[in-house]
């Protein structure tokens, strides 16, 4: 669909597993945020209604069609099959609805239209269809957005210093403390985040995304908190009545195991855009907005990456820019890279391998001995 969303990252691009593990620069860029906005076409900062809404329908009507087809055949289907058929559709409808996510995250980013409220309305109806407490996200996602790479102010995925390790974090140095470590991220990490702030930036009294008086939001902000803990309870509501009607099982079937699969990619691609062998985190006396917008990498999903509207392969301009709809974020990511050059990080290397390197080698930060002090590198435990 048009020059501007659906392309893929060219071949050329794509940089071996070697080269994309050598470490970006440091050092403060030699370009501005406004020589890199100038190297992308002024139409790529444009936003459409129409547009936008046509990925909603495209998305919701593929959604429909999925839980037609599971709710009218797959209950026709020998037990032995059906036990098949229903896990299929999870992984399927789950792939679809996280391209409905990522849809709602773009309204938080004011991506959608030029109308703030209509943003704010589709957002508040799509996220709390997955269970997503809208405002609540949007604020805290906010300020990862402008603190991106800050190991004292970022918001998610704050990687712990060596002296912050955990004293069991060794006796899950193995394969099987790995594998654990990533089913509880994938299946759990979601929830637990949004509940008890877990791999969060730290605050100095409990943190919750449903507390409208909870320290990560500001006085202006607790209404809306109100307005998104009413749309999950509506929702909660909503799922109650059909497990009264149709029974537990039924909505597990048809709604719980996408939410499964939904959580765990959410959580799956913000984990990889930002960590990586490769990229800094800077404390207060190094860190800088840009640098940390810079500290995030481009991953490559194949076919998902159209299926995600391409949040997984073009997340270094959506961190320089987050206003610019999903649609013209392959076109700006290639308008941009000849500006970045080495600051520009991609890694090709498969999903599956690059989420357990990164488990394993990406398990705290330090500085280098002898370097500059406030920049910190991903360390592995040693056996």
């Amino acid at each position: 669909m048009g020059a501007g969303g659906r392309m893929s990252v060219p071949p050329g691009s794509k940089k071996s597993e070697a080269e994309s593990l050598k470490r970006v620069p440091y050092a403060k860029p030699p370009f501005t945020l406004s020589q890199i906005k100038k190297a992308i076409p002024s139409h790529c900062f444009q936003r459409s209604v129409i547009r936008s809404f046509s990925y909603v329908a495209f998305d919701l009507t593929i959604a429909a069609i999925l839980y037609y087809v599971a709710t009218r055949y797959i209950p026709l289907l020998p037990h032995p099959l059906s036990y098949l058929a229903w896990p299929i559709y999870g992984f399927i409808q789950g792939c679809v609805l996280t391209g409905v996510w990522v849809i709602a995250h773009e309204c938080g980013h004011h991506a959608f239209s030029d109308h703030q409220w209509l943003d704010d309305t589709v957002g508040l109806v799509l996220h709390s269809f997955l269970l997503v407490p809208y405002f609540s996200w949007k604020y805290s996602h906010r300020r990862h957005h402008s603190n991106t790479g800050s190991l004292e102010r970022d918001e998610v995925f704050v990687p712990k210093k060596k002296s912050a390790m955990k004293w069991f974090s060794k006796y899950l140095n193995n394969p099987p403390g790995r594998f654990l470590t990533l089913f509880i991220t994938l299946t759990m990490g979601w929830p637990l985040y949004l509940a008890f702030n877990v791999s969060g930036r730290p605050y100095d009294r409990f943190a919750c995304h449903f507390d409208p008086y909870g320290p990560i939001y500001s006085d202006r902000e607790r209404a809306q908190i109100y307005l998104s803990d009413v749309g999950i309870l509506a929702m909660c509501y909503g799922l109650y009545r059909l497990a009264m009607a149709n029974g537990l099982a039924w909505v597990l079937c048809v709604y719980g195991g996408p939410l499964l699969v939904v959580n765990g990619f959410l959580v799956l691609i913000t984990f990889l855009q930002h960590t990586h062998p490769s990229l800094p985190h800077y404390d207060s006396s190094e860190w800088d907005w840009l640098r940390g917008a810079l500290a995030t990498v481009d991953r490559d999903y194949g076919l998902l990456n159209k299926v995600f509207h391409n949040i997984t392969d073009t997340h270094v301009a959506h961190h320089l820019f987050s206003t610019m709809p999903h649609y013209h974020a392959m076109e700006a990511t290639k308008a941009i890279k000849p500006i970045l050059g080495e600051y520009y990080q991609f890694d090709g290397t498969p999903v599956y391998k690059a989420m357990w390197r990164e488990t394993k080698e990406c398990v705290f930060v330090e500085p280098d001995e002898g370097d500059v002090q406030g920049v910190f590198w991903y360390n592995k435990l040693r056996d």
